[in-house]
């Protein structure tokens, strides 16, 4: 079983975007910005399109936690790098796939965008409140 539900995994993936409010420092959540997110196998990622300079970026890497919003699913997550290149290769394709007719699409797949890539991950409460 993935740390995500089947369920949850489907509808976020078959969003067109979703909300991202990173964690600030002091706990509370900044305002959620719409951003694209994409599910390769069991896993779901984001991406900055402003790259490493981008607020809710800087913000993710600074605590690595925040809440998603998107296809009835709101959610308490963890952000965790990936820097595998096969796996993002994996999501270059995947957001061609969903995303190709965007004028924006380009830009998600440079080398200097696929240095933002974290996968989302159920916050460790909610999946331990799921399992328990």
């Amino acid at each position: 079983m993935p740390l995500w539900t089947y369920e949850e995994l489907d509808k976020i993936g078959n969003a067109e975007e979703l909300a991202i409010a990173p964690r600030q420092r002091n706990g509370a959540l900044r305002k959620p910005l719409p951003v694209w997110a994409v599910r390769v196998n069991d896993n779901l990622y984001v991406r900055s399109y402003r790259g490493r300079t981008g607020a809710w970026f800087r913000a993710a890497q600074a605590i690595h936690e925040g809440r998603i919003w998107t296809g009835g699913v709101e959610k308490d997550v963890v952000f965790v790098e990936e820097t595998d290149p096969v796996i993002n290769d994996q999501i270059d394709v995947v957001y061609r796939a969903t995303y190709g007719r965007s004028p924006y699409v380009t830009p998600m797949v440079t080398l200097e965008t696929r240095a933002t890539t974290l996968r989302m991950m159920p916050h460790i409460a909610e999946t331990d409140a799921r399992e328990g």
